[in-house]
């Protein structure tokens, strides 16, 4: 069958990408899913929580309430756990029960904030598509509804898609703080690591905004659209982190989108290296590649991302049947370890945890993927 997975896992869900995405932020997340639910998301997915808490709830959906309706107890507890708890704003998200049974999640947003007064949105969801929707819609959300208007400040920047499930590892803003201020900027906030909600509200301050994952990309585009604030992809890694700065002061000179982890490649479909994995991470690595070993190399995107980030010889690949196939040929793969199983004999895969895909299985090896040394790869 296309489109499955009998032997490399999924990657993680829209619902824990959404939680990462607001972890750090202050507010409330609720997902509306039966009780135990979210174990996957705590001791799998999400590094902080050892280090701090976060207001993540399950409603203990039952049975009953997924057949029948019982909206007005998911409301009733909401409000009595916002009262208690007082957050900066409430999110609701689901899993796919309550999305199969209709439920309108805009109208009871609107109940609990009339209730509490306190802002509350869904960040649309379902438990069908991978974190980089989830994250996605969650940033999309924050930049619709808390970035406050405000004069730009030259030489400021935000950092858009930054959370463990792609750096890796806790504590990796900190290396993309250093490279900013290498690059001659002042970081405003960092989207959502580091920095607090009141932080965000202030990034329509920014120049110019650095997307370092595609979780970050809707949030670019809405603060895109509603302040015109040019946005940079990429990652700082390698000999590609000088491109990266002088594409980030050029885009805060002229205004103008830039995709250099994408444009700055070769960009050959015969290329002898595969990476696969998140394209900005992935298509940043590349970049190094290819100024550092002399070799080209090709992005296999597994995720949904948009199709701005993937360049004209990568691919968006589906399934680990679409993957095994898109890897024929190629003499290097650069691939989270869990894919080794699906790669051809004679073939030498590089391992970097992706921890969106092995989870606390790459803990221990994973690193910051600002510090990965590219010739040690070769």
């Amino acid at each position: 069958m296309r489109r499955t997975n009998r032997i490399v896992p999924t990657y993680t869900g829209d619902v824990s990408g959404a939680c990462s995405a607001l972890f750090e932020l202050g507010g409330m997340v609720v997902i509306h899913d039966p009780s135990g639910c979210n174990s996957t998301y705590n001791t799998h997915d999400e590094t902080r929580w050892y280090d701090q808490d976060s207001l993540i709830f399950i409603t203990g959906l039952v049975e009953r309430d997924a057949i029948l309706g019982n909206d007005e107890k998911l409301v009733a507890d909401v409000v009595d756990a916002a009262r208690e708890l007082s957050p900066r704003f409430i999110a609701l998200c689901n899993s796919p029960i309550p999305f199969i049974s209709g439920t309108d999640f805009a109208a009871i947003c609107r109940l609990v904030e009339r209730a509490c007064h306190i802002p509350c949105f869904y960040v649309r969801t379902n438990g069908m598509h991978d974190y980089v929707v989830g994250a996605g819609n969650a940033f999309a959300q924050v930049a619709g509804r808390f970035v406050e208007e405000a004069p730009v400040r030259r030489g400021v920047l935000n950092i858009l898609g930054a959370t463990p499930l792609d750096l890796g590892i806790a504590g990796s803003d900190a290396t993309l703080r250093d490279f900013a201020a290498d690059a001659g900027f002042e970081v405003s906030s960092c989207w959502a690591m580091g920095s607090s909600l009141d932080e965000l509200a202030r990034a329509a301050e920014a120049e110019v905004n650095l997307v370092v994952s595609a979780t970050g990309l809707k949030a670019a585009q809405v603060l895109r659209e509603r302040f015109g604030t040019p946005y940079v992809t990429g990652l700082p890694v390698g000999a590609f982190a000088g491109e990266l700065a002088c594409a980030l002061r050029r885009a805060a000179s002229d205004g103008r989108c830039a995709w250099p982890h994408r444009d700055a490649r070769a960009q050959r479909g015969e290329a002898p290296w595969a990476l696969v994995g998140e394209p900005v991470m992935a298509g940043s690595l590349a970049c190094a590649v290819e100024r550092e070993l002399g070799v080209a190399a090709r992005v296999l995107c597994p995720l949904e991302a948009q199709g701005e980030l993937v360049g004209a010889a990568d691919a968006f690949v589906e399934g680990e049947e679409g993957v095994a196939e898109a890897l024929l040929g190629a003499e290097v793969i650069v691939a989270d370890e869990l894919y080794r199983p699906i790669v051809g004999a004679g073939t030498r895969l590089v391992a970097l945890p992706h921890q969106a895909l092995s989870g606390r299985n790459g803990w221990k090896t994973a690193q910051d993927p600002t510090q990965i040394d590219v010739r040690s790869l070769a």
